[in-house]
């Protein structure tokens, strides 16, 4: 049996790819040889239109329409090196360097001195000064995307340090609790100044912190590192509750980089064996005991914000967690400050997410409030958000 030829299509021809026409600035006051670089290129045919200046001065005011630059280096106004500096002072264009045999020594420093290549007057064609043209320009794009990916790997490492220094592991393994720690960047991905610690300084004592420095750049962030140190050092040390808040705003004051920069902390101590906790609020919203189905606001603001009046009294309130299904959450502010339809979605609607039907384990409840607050908003919440999810450990 004789099997039929199979039916194969040829291959689709190649389609022909469009050549973008670059801008080449010439920096030439010779008009015969400005005349002789543009018939070259005309007569091979390179998708090159150029435009002429005799001298550095007129180059600084043509550059922003250029591609490229192809430079003499004796010129009236400049000469030598000194003309490839003075023009990238003006531009980040690659600049070619067009001389006389008798200079190459001079061209081959300025390559060293930031020019993508450099072409003997006496040995340059159309076709070679059309690839050299082109060959500069993808030379200097490669740079400049190696430049922007390393700029971005070391974005990525020093945000990666930060936020091990924001988001530790709690010291509280030990405790008959269970801490599930949460964080989300804002719109823009960048690592804030929210911070969050949980330490077990004795056995029967678990104290939190969730804090919030104000602004969105790199120097609020480690400033959030220093005080989130700063906290648990003290937390360790055994210095009083009541005057951490004052310690911490020390630190923030001799750290900041201005003046008008300040901190918001919630910090929570539980007793365990008393079954209850303390909360110590500065500027910052209240936590949200949910008990019994029910979930409301602990706490009072009575301490302004850490930064803007020193030496503020210590007020503190003490909460009941008698009940055997007790959870607490603290929180940033980013979690509550996106909109739910036209108004605010606040501590109220936050509250009421807690009490919704159908809401997940313990351990999943940070992530689905942060989701829910993007679903209620429209899209990715502005600001960072930071969590704690405190709660009594089941017994098994």
């Amino acid at each position: 049996m004789t099997w039929p030829t199979p039916l194969v299509e040829p291959p689709p021809r190649p389609t022909a790819v469009a050549v973008k026409r670059l801008r080449l600035l010439l920096v030439e006051d010779d008009p015969s040889d400005a005349f002789l670089v543009t018939e070259l290129l005309d007569e091979a045919s390179a998708a090159i239109d150029v435009a002429v200046a005799n001298s550095i001065a007129q180059a600084r005011t043509m550059v922003a329409d250029a591609d490229c630059v192809l430079l003499d280096l004796g010129l009236p106004d400049a000469h030598g090196l000194a003309a490839l500096e003075k023009l990238l002072e003006v531009c980040d264009l690659p600049v070619c360097v067009l001389t006389g045999l008798e200079d190459e020594h001079l061209a081959v420093a300025a390559v060293g001195r930031g020019a993508q290549d450099y072409l003997l007057k006496s040995q340059v064609s159309g076709l070679v000064l059309a690839r050299a043209v082109r060959y500069a320009v993808e030379r200097k794009r490669a740079d400049a995307d190696a430049m922007r990916l390393q700029e971005a790997e070391l974005r990525h490492a020093e945000s990666a340090r930060l936020e091990r220094g924001l988001l530790p592991q709690p010291l509280a393994t030990g405790a008959s609790l269970d801490i599930v720690p949460f964080y989300r960047a804002g719109r823009d991905g960048v690592l804030g100044g929210d911070f969050y610690d949980a330490v077990q300084a004795s056995p029967g004592r678990v104290h939190l912190i969730v804090g919030d420095v104000a602004g969105h750049r790199v120097d609020e962030a480690a400033l959030g590192v220093e005080l989130r140190v700063a906290w648990r050092a003290l937390v360790l040390a055994g210095v009083p509750d009541e005057k951490i808040f004052g310690t911490l705003e020390q630190v923030l004051e001799s750290e900041r980089r201005k003046p008008e920069i300040f901190a918001t902390a919630a910090m929570v101590t539980i007793d365990l064996e008393a079954r209850s906790a303390t909360v110590r609020l500065a500027g910052h919203p209240a936590p949200v005991l949910i008990t019994g189905g029910t979930a409301a606001t602990v706490g009072r603001s009575g301490r302004p914000v850490l930064g803007v009046v020193s030496g503020s009294p210590d007020i503190h309130t003490v909460i009941d967690l008698t009940a055997d299904d007790w959870q607490l959450l603290i929180y940033t502010d980013g979690l509550i400050e996106g909109y739910s339809g036209a108004e605010r979605l606040g501590v109220k609607g936050l509250c009421r997410m807690l009490t919704s039907p159908g809401l997940p384990e313990p351990a999943q409840l940070p992530a689905h409030l942060a989701r829910r607050a993007e679903q209620l908003n429209g899209g990715a919440l502005a600001d960072d958000i930071a969590m704690l999810l405190v709660s009594a450990r089941v017994k098994g």
